[in-house]
């Protein structure tokens, strides 16, 4: 090992050679991709078994960097070719080499490419470094890749589905010749800007416009098979003299038009996404009769999950994930060693293995990041104010009278947290922790005037301007201070009901009014209670047990601070929550028949599963919560765990389950939120049966 003066890195010389280093893969930046390492004349990968961010310190150092940020597995930057000269690698982050860490030995592996290993380096140079003899540095790499409208109009209007293909070169921007130009090719670059499937464009149009400028031609030839992820994974053939020269036989630079899938609307279809912080990413589950299950990440690759994404409307995949990445799902897991050619228009055309349970378990839960259509919503509002990025009062941008733009205020009356989701969803920062109705708290802007008033949002929308609001300001308010504001966050919680268990513990009481004194007090009692000959008489009540899991990325917490917990003296404990769950007994049409509700009366880890403590306990005034991976069980046998049915005439009905039916609390999901049993009552027992969670909007 020879150490160059004041440099850092290390050329480490075998007997066979100088090791040398490149980052190459897509799509990347210059200080990350699929680690490659040149031994015995011969370029090869490192697999990524017992991969660790120490190996990746040590890798990222021979590179030139002061050290690495992060890791990656299953050929995130693609698959390599050729040889894999190292698996198993097991270093301490101090060793000057990689090749001084333990491992198999060089060439000896039992990986395929789809096991490739990336490194993330922080972008940072080691002191000194000079010597690049060890790094190949690839000049002619793509990274960005853009669709160039040409008319006008078009020009303004988002998302952008047809134009001229351009590749980001030195700074600028460089068209490819459309040599030989294939659907093949088109597919990948819609899949890339977000949309599913390619089209037709018309060449004559574009013929006219291009042979009046000048254009800038860095590829000369591409050859996509359509499965790839990027263009930087296509055989690709680069003019690497002069960028400006033209393209062989004077043909013209490649036009793609793409077809948007059917974004942001509720098709049908038998795969979703669920759990993911932003648009096209989520945990990946699939409809197999009439049940939801997920799917194992065993094999789970990009090609698998450019399959989902295009079936759901989306682009080609950016990310295969796996490891519940996305949160862990409840229910079967229907597929498992998912292998896709990345042609197939759905995860069922796949080849894939049913499995058991003792095959996978929820933690490998696999999930995706979808490419998706860029619109620009982010432009439109922002959050000014806060102590960091994630929170702030709202400002939209908005035409005043003069038609001119300016950035306005929104009218805090009614702003819940519904509205706030959608403005943290416009800005990519997640979900909504709050919203806010005062923000006198927060330092001010020089906006002062407030632009909107009555903006109701059902939750689910892209962009504020999605979602209704006064057409004439109207705001009783109209200080700074009664702005709307948010408070963001990139994780949230989501609680789900044990459906069966519910359908197993229901029955039928006959409660003595004398021990209904506490639950009266409580509102826990239909109406008619209150003309009942106290004590004397019972209600006929419906029992059940619940069983309410949080299967997201965040735990569950009460809005309100334990200082304004109110306290019960009757049942001895304190409700952090109103309104924690509704339970309704409906007609057949819909209409209530019977109601009930549930105040937290103390959110609590009941049980959790294997690996997970427990955090929160009501005793002692502790504090309340449930944890990701734990549940809070509601035995049927404790007060107000019923729906009051003494007025209920027999008959067949609809029971349902509300959990957080104001969503007071944020979540990832509230289409979980609600159970429903089909339910017959005959006068004197009473029957579920069809339970299950409800696929219902927010309304």
């Amino acid at each position: 090992c020879v150490r160059h003066s004041s440099c850092c890195t290390f050329t480490f010389s075998l007997k066979t050679g100088r090791l040398k280093f490149r980052l190459t893969g897509y799509p990347r930046k210059h200080n990350e991709g699929r680690i490659e390492v040149f031994y015995k004349d011969e370029w090869g990968t490192i697999c990524d078994d017992d991969f660790s961010l120490a190996n990746a310190h040590v890798l990222c150092r021979q590179l030139g960097f002061v050290s690495a940020t992060g890791w990656a597995h299953s050929a995130k930057y693609g698959k390599g070719a050729g040889k894999i000269w190292l698996d198993n690698v097991q270093c301490s982050g101090s060793e000057m080499s990689i090749a001084l860490c333990k491992s198999r030995g060089w060439g000896n592996s039992d990986c395929t490419h789809d096991e490739d290993a990336g490194v993330i380096c922080k972008d940072e140079r080691l002191p000194g470094y000079t010597d690049t003899d060890n790094v190949q540095v690839d000049e002619y790499r793509i990274e960005e890749v853009r669709l160039q409208p040409v008319v006008s109009m078009v020009k303004r209007r988002l998302p952008v589905t047809e134009g001229v293909v351009e590749v980001r070169f030195k700074g600028g921007w460089a068209q490819v010749c459309d040599n030989s130009w294939t659907p093949k090719n088109s597919r990948v670059i819609c899949g890339m800007m977000g949309f599913p499937h390619e089209r037709k464009v018309n060449k004559s149009f574009y013929k006219l416009y291009t042979e009046r400028q000048k254009n800038h031609f860095l590829v000369h030839s591409v050859a996509c098979l359509g499965t790839e992820m990027h263009l930087a994974a296509c055989p690709l053939e680069f003019n690497k003299g002069n960028a400006t020269a033209s393209c062989p036989g004077g043909v013209l630079p490649a036009v793609v038009s793409c077809i948007p899938g059917p974004l942001y609307t509720h098709s049908l279809t038998s795969v979703r996404l669920k759990g993911g912080t932003h648009q096209g990413e989520g945990r990946v589950e699939v409809l197999r009769g009439s049940e939801w299950g997920t799917v194992c990440d065993d094999r789970w690759n990009l090609q698998a999950a450019s399959v989902v994404c295009r079936e759901l409307g989306f682009g080609s995949a950016k990310e295969a994930l796996t490891g519940a990445r996305m949160g862990q799902g409840v229910g079967p897991i229907h597929m498992n060693e998912v292998q896709c050619s990345g042609q197939e228009r759905s995860i069922w055309n796949c080849r894939f293995k049913n499995i058991t349970s003792e095959d996978c378990q929820h933690t490998e839960d696999a999930s995706v990041r979808c490419n998706t259509p860029y619109m620009g919503f982010h432009k439109m509002v922002r959050i000014t104010g806060g102590r960091s990025q994630y929170e702030g009062r709202v400002e939209v941008l908005s035409l005043d009278v003069n038609r001119t733009q300016r950035w306005g205020l929104l009218c805090g009356e009614g702003w819940s947290t519904r509205e706030a989701m959608v403005v943290c969803r416009q800005l990519g920062l997640g979900y909504a922790n709050h919203g806010l109705q005062e923000t006198w708290y927060w330092d001010g802007s020089n906006v002062t005037d407030m632009a909107w008033s009555g903006v109701k949002c059902v939750g689910d929308e892209l962009a504020l301007s999605q979602c209704q609001r006064h057409k004439v300001f109207s705001c009783q308010k109209t200080a700074t201070r009664f702005a709307a504001g948010v408070i963001c966050s990139e994780t949230a919680s989501d609680l789900v009901l044990n459906a069966p268990l519910v359908q197993q513990t229901v029955y039928i009481e006959d409660r003595p009014l004398h021990m209904l004194y506490c639950a009266a007090e409580e509102d826990c009692l239909s109406k008619s209670a209150a003309k009942a000959n106290w004590p004397y008489g019972h209600r006929r009540l419906l029992r059940f047990s619940s069983e309410i899991r949080n299967i997201g990325r965040a735990d569950f917490k009460p809005k309100a601070g334990r200082h304004s917990w109110v306290w019960h003296a009757c049942h001895g404990h304190y409700h952090s929550m109103d309104i924690f769950t509704h339970y309704d007994l409906l007609s057949l049409n819909g209409s209530k028949v019977a109601e009930g509700h549930k105040a937290s009366f103390c959110l609590e880890d009941s049980e959790c599963q294997d690996g997970v403590a427990k955090r929160y306990e009501c005793a002692n005034f502790g504090d309340q919560g449930i944890t990701v991976g734990c549940w809070d069980l509601y035995r049927h046998d404790i007060d107000c765990q019923w729906v009051d049915i003494t007025d209920v005439k027999p008959g067949n009905y609809i029971f349902q389950v509300v959990i957080n039916p104001n969503f007071e609390v944020a979540e990832s999901d509230f289409t979980n939120n609600a159970m429903k049993c089909n339910c017959k009552y005959d006068g004197h027992r009473i029957w579920l049966h069809n339970c299950h969670i409800g696929e219902t909007h927010m309304t």
